[in-house]
């Protein structure tokens, strides 16, 4: 088990670094000149250069990386442009925001969509299989910030049951933070269903037509009991793998729930900086989204044995 976690934990190490470059090229790739910004209508060519070299903006490009990824190394992401807060905290705790919504809203979808898919496989091409697949497609199609502005219509303006834009801290207020993130967090619950549904439908189907299955089925096996202690784990695997992307793309996308619903999370804040043109916020909010990405998908690669008994942990 050492030994598998030690090869994983080196294969993502290149991969994080080459997001680390991406991430500094991308950035560097952006018109405008970062240091005129920081200086605003002072500038002017001796300040302007002055700042150039303590920014280390005069060096090339390989050894700007360099210096870079020396300070983020220890935690070091710079300073905001427009307001000077350290970038490191700042983006932490809008991830904190984001984190709440998007675990609390995998982990939903999850539940619902495992069992509804496995039941879909179970009943295929029956009147409930048709339903449920149609379901999905009908989740699927709908972009979640139209399905977000319908359910703000709905629930917020004409029924007025959940508030409609805002935020609260579970700090602040337990009850009243619940209602702020219902909206969001049932938004992604049903888009990310209708993936789940299909990818659980899917893989139980391919399960389900092997031949141990049909031993057990000879034994008289209960349909229920071999559903759950049979075809479950071999049937999971796969959707385990779309849980852990899912988890990944919905911090990279994020940001169009938390415009639709002004929450102020890191897609929100990542969205703010690039219209304010705050390099070092884009910069250390574009990393964070990569790692977390990155580290999503080391952490369901390490699970992975846990749920599919046929992936041995070597």
């Amino acid at each position: 088990m050492i030994r598998f976690i030690s090869k994983r934990l080196l294969t993502a190490l290149p991969t994080l670094l080459i997001v680390a470059m991406l991430v500094f090229v991308m950035i560097r790739l952006i018109p405008g000149d970062p240091a005129a910004l920081m200086l605003g209508d002072r500038t002017d060519p001796a300040s302007l250069a002055d700042l150039h070299r303590r920014l280390g903006l005069d060096q090339n490009i390989a050894t700007q990386f360099v210096r870079w990824f020396g300070h983020v190394l220890r935690g070091d992401l710079g300073a905001s442009i427009r307001t000077g807060e350290p970038v490191l905290p700042l983006v932490v705790n809008r991830f904190w925001v984001s984190a709440g919504i998007v675990v609390t809203a995998v982990a939903l979808a999850a539940l619902i969509a495992v069992p509804a898919g496995m039941i879909a496989a179970w009943r295929q091409n029956e009147a409930l299989d048709v339903g449920i697949v149609s379901a999905a497609t009908l989740l699927l199609s709908i972009p979640s910030f139209w399905l977000g502005l319908l359910l703000l219509y709905a629930f917020g303006l004409k029924l007025g049951w959940l508030p409609v834009v805002g935020y609260v801290a579970f700090s602040e207020n337990p009850f009243a933070a619940l209602l702020y993130i219902v909206l969001p967090v049932v938004t992604l619950v049903l888009h990310e269903t209708g993936v789940l549904i299909r990818m659980a439908r899917a893989s139980t189907l391919e399960v389900l037509r092997l031949d141990y299955i049909t031993n057990a089925r000879a034994k008289g096996l209960s349909e229920p009991a071999i559903l759950v202690r049979h075809a479950f784990r071999n049937a999971f695997g796969p959707t385990w793998t779309l849980i852990g992307l899912v988890f990944g793309n919905l911090f990279a996308g994020i940001a169009v729930i938390e415009t639709v619903f002004t929450i102020p999370g890191l897609g929100r804040l990542l969205v703010d900086s690039i219209f304010g043109r705050d390099y070092p916020v884009i910069q250390g909010c574009l990393l964070f989204i990569a790692f977390t990405y990155v580290g999503t998908n080391l952490v369901v690669d390490l699970l992975y044995p846990l749920f599919d008994p046929r992936v041995t942990a070597q």
